[in-house]
């Protein structure tokens, strides 16, 4: 792969940034996700695993907080596209264990965005990762369906409600084993809704809590196909109590628009995440395909190789174009952002595109592919992972379309 960017406005700081970033990646977050891969959930996480080492090695790449980290001096858009260049790096390494780095320390800067740098002093001394606690045994994508009438549906009793206290909160319940960094967090921003809602999910509040409180326990790392180098597990609550200080907005009034920018956010990360994941199986197959001699000649010179490598990069350029142009505009907007619709085509066609070139790259490697020796077959794996992941993308699809 070529480092020729389409994009107007690649400066030396941001080549600078990105060739630091693929080391990195190379050197660090590959070879360890290929061992946590092969690990048990709980080894993963177990005290002497590799992937602590690599947090600390992330830490010193100085990218906490990460758009913040890039310098004062770019536009909006540049630090955009400048944020698009090191999700594409960090993940073309390993996406689980990037999605798991990112999430430390990111209590804080989900308290600032919400405009409380009280919250994020508290937790500017918790040396910890945070996770996003919303999905439930029972309930997942109509949980986050704010586009939709089952949102409002007042039948609907979700698995972890919240009650008021006076002033504080007493929340009980328990959230699903798919919680990203669920049984390793020190912090959560949890969604519950309220008891007594006669607005259904609509109803529901928004808390940045520590999870070390009376009455949080957690379940079992989750056994999964892909992105087994992210923990996952389930969070429980009983009779928590939460003082006032943790309780961010909420209500039937704002809490639709918490969720669509909430996932607006998301979704154009994804977008950005899983470009690097695209470009990490077509890098491997095109590598493969220069060294693999089959009818005396390396198989790129066979046309069929040449025309499905072809493809693989058409898909990936068009994808990795539109994710940038979303992530800039969204940027560009500030607090209004770009509609919802335009942000869930991002993570989709990323999504679907990683998975496509991951398939593809599979057939390129023939029986090999199949194989753990060889990458390609975790890469695939992985992006199978991402079409469910953070909003499953048919549901992504109908909650857009229900803007047109």
């Amino acid at each position: 792969m070529t480092d020729f960017d389409l994009d107007v406005g690649i400066t030396e700081e941001m080549i600078a940034i990105r060739e630091n970033c693929r080391r990195f990646a190379g050197e660090v977050l590959r070879p360890v996700g290929a061992q946590l891969d092969r690990m048990t959930p709980e080894q993963v996480i177990a005290e002497d695993s590799p992937l602590w080492d690599a947090l600390e090695k992330y830490k010193a790449l100085g990218l906490e907080g990460m758009q913040e980290s890039y310098g004062p001096d770019l536009t909006p858009s540049e630090r955009a596209l400048m944020h698009s260049i090191v999700l594409e790096e960090l993940c073309w390494g390993d996406v689980g264990m990037f999605i798991t780095f990112a999430l430390y320390k990111m209590a804080s800067t989900i308290a600032r965005n919400f405009g409380r740098e009280d919250l994020g002093e508290f937790f500017d001394a918790r040396d910890e990762i945070c996770c996003l606690a919303l999905t439930e045994p029972n309930h997942g994508s109509d949980h986050c369906g704010f586009t939709e009438p089952v949102f409002r549906d007042p039948s609907i009793r979700p698995d972890c409600l919240v009650k008021r206290d006076g002033e504080n909160f007493i929340l009980n319940g328990q959230k699903a084993a798919w919680v990203s960094t669920g049984t390793i967090a020190g912090s959560a921003i949890l969604f519950a809704t309220f008891e007594d809602s006669k607005d259904g999910i609509a109803d529901s509040g928004v808390f940045l809590l520590p999870l070390d409180l009376p009455g949080v326990t957690r379940g079992k790392p989750l056994d999964k196909l892909g992105q087994r180098t992210l923990n996952q597990g389930e969070i429980f609550f009983d009779n928590v109590k939460v003082d006032k200080q943790f309780f961010l907005m909420g209500g039937p009034d704002a809490y639709p628009m918490v969720w669509e920018f909430v996932l607006r956010g998301a979704n154009i990360a994804m977008g950005q995440q899983f470009i690097g994941v695209a470009r990490a199986a077509y890098d491997h197959a095109l590598a493969y395909a220069k060294e693999r001699v089959q009818g005396g000649v390396p198989i790129i010179e066979h046309q069929n190789v040449k025309s499905r490598l072809f493809q693989m990069f058409a898909k990936l350029e068009t994808a990795r174009a539109y994710v940038r142009r979303a992530a800039m505009a969204e940027a560009e907007q500030g607090e209004a952002g770009v509609p919802f619709q335009y942000a869930a085509t991002a993570k989709i066609i990323s999504t679907q595109t990683a998975f496509e070139i991951a398939s593809e790259a599979m057939q390129i490697f023939g029986g090999n592919g199949l194989c753990r020796e060889y990458p390609v077959e975790k890469i695939f794996r992985d992006a199978r992972a991402s079409l469910i992941e953070d909003g499953e993308n048919s549901m992504l699809g109908i909650m857009a379309a229900s803007r047109f």
